[in-house]
């Protein structure tokens, strides 16, 4: 028969009560930081999803109902392959490719915008997923809107430097003489902001998906940089971080659009350095099989 008086539970009932009051809390935190954590994933997916859903944005389950394609249905033509070439042929791209360099120097010379338009005609000429075509090419020429673009930037990149990037970061970077003042900003003649538009609209309104657009976006980028080394003009590939939303609010893009890259364009200074890199050998990026 249990001895009541001599038991541990009343003999001991402080230690119990503290015991079982430190249980129930950890249990309650616990489900709290649960809770938490669910809600701030389910805000980020919110204030995400209108722009990095690269496949799946704009698609509305209709059932099994047949769906009509975004993209016009037009007749198909014959191609005999590439009419216009270079008389140097690949030889004499590679060449001029393997010239490019990006430089951070950049001189104020004047640079004819029409020139500029053309390597950006040429860009949008980038294969894309579906024939989506997504991206947008913005040109900056008003000295007013890169200053406010330099400023943005900037403020960013101190912080960048100084707080968000790590150690080893900073340290790979050392060799190629950057840090957070970025003068071709305001000294190159033009920046090219280069957004992917992560969805765009049908003619009837209704949401289009675009189809590995980051992907679509780079491939233009590319072909952006080869038409700018053909026509002797100079460039640099930038990502200003944390800078997009403010440099899209600037801009007054809509909210579909995400910037991926920034390039100033022009001459090289007088004094224009760039470090003496060297680049792979085809050895080295090509595998046979």
């Amino acid at each position: 028969m249990l001895n009541i008086e001599n038991s541990f539970f009343l003999q001991h009932w402080e230690i119990v009560v503290i015991s079982v009051s430190i249980v129930y809390f950890i249990l309650k935190l616990r489900d709290n930081q649960k809770s938490s954590a669910v809600e701030t994933n389910q805000q980020q997916v919110n204030d995400e999803e209108t722009i990095d859903n690269d496949a799946k944005d704009g698609e509305v389950d209709t059932g099994d109902d047949e769906l009509s394609p975004s993209l016009e249905v037009v007749n198909h033509i014959p191609y005999r392959g590439a009419s216009v070439v270079l008389k140097g042929g690949v030889d004499e791209f590679y060449n001029m490719v393997n010239n490019r360099r990006s430089i951070r120097m950049i001189s104020n010379k004047p640079v004819d915008i029409e020139i500029v338009k053309k390597c950006i005609h040429a860009a949008g000429t980038s294969p894309s997923g579906a024939h989506t075509e997504p991206w947008t090419f913005c040109l900056i020429k008003s000295a007013d809107v890169k200053k406010q673009i330099r400023e943005i930037i900037e403020a960013e990149e101190y912080m960048n430097y100084k707080q968000r990037m790590s150690k080893q970061w900073t340290a790979d970077l050392k060799p190629l003489r950057t840090n957070h003042i970025k003068e071709y900003l305001t000294e190159a003649p033009y920046l090219i902001l280069v957004f992917k538009q992560a969805f765009g609209f049908k003619a009837n309104g209704e949401r289009k998906t675009h189809y590995y657009n980051e992907i679509s976006t780079s491939i233009a980028v590319g072909i952006l940089l080869s038409a700018l080394q053909s026509a002797g003009l100079s460039s640099l590939t930038t990502t200003p971080l944390n800078c997009g939303p403010a440099l899209r609010s600037l801009l007054n893009r809509p909210q579909n659009e995400k910037l991926l890259v920034l390039l100033p364009v022009g001459y090289p200074t007088d004094n224009c350095e760039v470090p003496d890199l060297k680049r792979k050998g085809l050895d080295e990026i090509m595998e046979i099989y």
